[in-house]
């Protein structure tokens, strides 16, 4: 793995921006571990500042509208809509995520129409209060998860992405929402927003105050773990083909994002009805392992 001076040297990152690329890359590096250390450890270096960028644009966005109720998640997002879209209409910035951001869509144009995507969906986050119905979670998907899943999934490909680039893509955001919505049950009871459908805790006999208990209807839980672990594997495996949209010497991390979201449902799917008390957690060793097997398959690649 190349140093981060030698990364941004062969990423072809001028001495103006290389700052603002080093303080997102702190950014990243702290709240997102795992997710760095694969970015670092099987990314071609041509395109790590750029998803460095683009990872630290989103998680600086989410942060903003995850703050407070409704009313002042909205408001914090307008300000902050606001100053994203002067930053692209006069392509300068006061803030380092917004200039590595504005130079990376200098270098992937298709990054642009994804950003505003991603601005338009983040009014649906900024509101969302849970859900009632399959449906609306869907939509969620589609209008956020999609998109925010999207300013990174575009760097991945030189052109405009494919319908099915963007189904795989799809597969795999949803993949990852639900068993985030399925581990997060007792951060989210907390908050009084739960991301798994009032429809579908029914079709288990279940309702969240039912979760609140932490005990009891043992059976009833497992049975709901069950169906959307189930439901996680089988959009992993059809996200399988995204491998095939991408270039050669991106295929590992790939590979290996969806392999680490296969053992991170297999926790969640061995924690069972327990979530509604915790969080399982990802079993490091494992994470490892792949990362480590990916990593020398594509040295072999290369």
């Amino acid at each position: 793995m190349l140093s981060w001076a030698r990364t941004l040297d062969a990423a072809g990152i001028d001495a103006v921006h290389r700052a603002d690329y080093e303080e997102q890359r702190r950014i990243v590096a702290r709240f997102a571990r795992a997710e760095y250390a694969a970015v670092r450890l099987l990314l071609p270096a041509r395109i790590v500042p750029d998803v460095i960028a683009a990872v630290a644009f989103m998680h600086v966005t989410d942060d903003l509208i995850d703050q407070g109720d409704s009313e002042q998640r909205i408001t914090a997002l307008a300000h902050w809509e606001s100053q994203v879209r002067q930053a692209i209409e006069t392509r300068s910035a006061d803030q380092p995520v917004l200039r590595a951001l504005l130079y990376s869509t200098t270098r992937h144009p298709q990054l642009s129409e994804n950003i505003e995507q991603f601005l338009r969906g983040a009014h649906v986050e900024a509101r969302w209060q849970g859900f009632a119905t399959e449906s609306e979670q869907q939509r969620y998907i589609d209008t956020y998860s999609l998109p925010a899943f999207m300013l990174t999934a575009c760097l991945l490909t030189d052109r405009t992405p494919s319908a099915a680039y963007v189904e795989s893509c799809r597969s795999l955001i949803e993949a990852m929402q639900r068993l985030d919505w399925v581990e997060d049950l007792a951060e989210d009871l907390a908050q009084d927003r739960l991301g798994v459908p009032a429809e579908v805790l029914g079709r288990h006999g279940l309702r969240a105050h039912d979760l609140r208990a932490t005990v009891g209807q043992e059976k009833e839980v497992a049975e709901l773990v069950r169906e959307q672990t189930g439901q996680a594997d089988r959009l992993l495996a059809a996200a399988r083909s995204l491998e095939d949209g991408v270039a050669l010497d991106l295929r590992p991390f790939v590979r290996a994002l969806i392999e680490v979201e296969v053992l991170r449902t297999r926790a969640v799917a061995k924690r069972g009805e327990a979530l509604r008390r915790g969080p399982s957690k990802l079993p490091v060793v494992g994470a490892l392992r792949i990362l480590g097997r990916e990593y020398r398959a594509g040295r072999h690649a290369a």
